[in-house]
């Protein structure tokens, strides 16, 4: 059975229903995108994710969410000390404002072994990470996960990586710049969001941001900018362009974790690169009608079967 194995951070997320009610969830930017894949790939395929939780009561139900929803937990360490982060999300006009509590986080300590990193990944026909999983690591561990990474690269794994900056997680955007564009270096599919791009690297246009991806040889490239029209390149073919059309937002969590659960499920089965883009699209479209980062696992498999793909 082929694997897929994201790496991260979950967390404990509280979104505002109304006035002072919260309802909690499991999420994570990586998580979200385990949770998207499962959702669309095949029983082909064992979907995996990879993190540190603590022995409490909050960390196992991250277990309990996953082992539910068939997605696998034996590659997840528990640490005896530590426990699992926690965010809150506020709206305003469906935008989001974020209040962290991660100090504590078992998924700080994520990489701090080379041979607990090497299990946790080895195996792994794709990989997925993320800028945000490189932000929470100490420089050791940031580069521990760069070896390890490109070892298992040499060996046939495909490497997928969401830049996915928040200016608010690194020391600075100098710091954020080296370290990203030192991931994107080794990885054979990048998956930016534009305005993130142009705020930490001053890209004018999408086709800036795959240039400079392109430059560093990522052989694959798909730009997301929320509301508008998606950029894809592979390889020295031309840069495919879908038009998109504005949805109505109530909560744009896991939007951009739920294109790129989609996009490399479609993507690793066959379809083409723009269909493989408006399927994510589709999908993460649809995800931002509702509050949350995560939507049934059966409505995201009825519109990724759907003919209107």
């Amino acid at each position: 059975m082929k694997k897929l194995i994201s790496i991260g951070e979950c967390m404990l997320e509280l979104s505002s229903v109304k006035d002072d009610i919260w309802k909690m969830g499991i999420a994570g930017d990586t998580l979200n995108t385990s949770w998207y894949a499962r959702a669309c790939l095949s029983k082909n395929w064992s979907v995996l994710f990879a993190t540190k939780i603590g022995k409490d009561v909050m960390s196992s139900k991250v277990i309990n969410f996953l082992n539910q929803n068939d997605i696998g937990t034996d590659r997840i360490y528990y640490h005896p000390l530590r426990t699992i982060g926690l965010y809150a999300i506020q709206l305003n006009n469906g935008e989001r404002n974020f209040a962290y509590w991660r100090e504590n986080s078992a998924a700080r300590l994520i990489a701090d072994d080379q041979k607990i990193l090497k299990h946790m990944l080895g195996g792994a026909d794709i990989i997925h990470f993320s800028g945000i999983t490189l932000a929470i690591l100490p420089p050791e561990g940031r580069e521990n996960l760069f070896f390890i990474l490109q070892e298992l690269r040499s060996k046939g794994a495909f490497i997928s990586f969401d830049p996915n900056i928040r200016p608010k997680l690194w020391d600075s955007l100098d710091l954020a710049n080296s370290i990203i564009s030192k991931a994107a270096s080794f990885c054979d599919l990048i998956l930016p969001s534009f305005e993130e791009e142009s705020n930490c690297f001053g890209d004018n246009t999408p086709l800036e941001t795959i240039n400079r991806y392109s430059q560093l040889g990522a052989p694959l490239i798909v730009v997301k900018d929320a509301g508008s029209s998606i950029y894809g390149k592979q390889g020295d073919n031309p840069v495919v362009c879908v038009e998109t059309k504005k949805k109505p937002l109530v909560d744009s969590t896991g939007a951009g974790d739920s294109f790129n659960g989609v996009f490399l499920s479609a993507y690793i089965e066959g379809y083409s690169l723009k269909e493989s883009i408006r399927k994510a699209h589709n999908i993460s479209s649809y995800v931002i009608g509702f509050k949350g980062a995560l939507v049934p696992m059966q409505d995201v498999k009825k519109i990724y079967k759907s003919d209107l793909n």
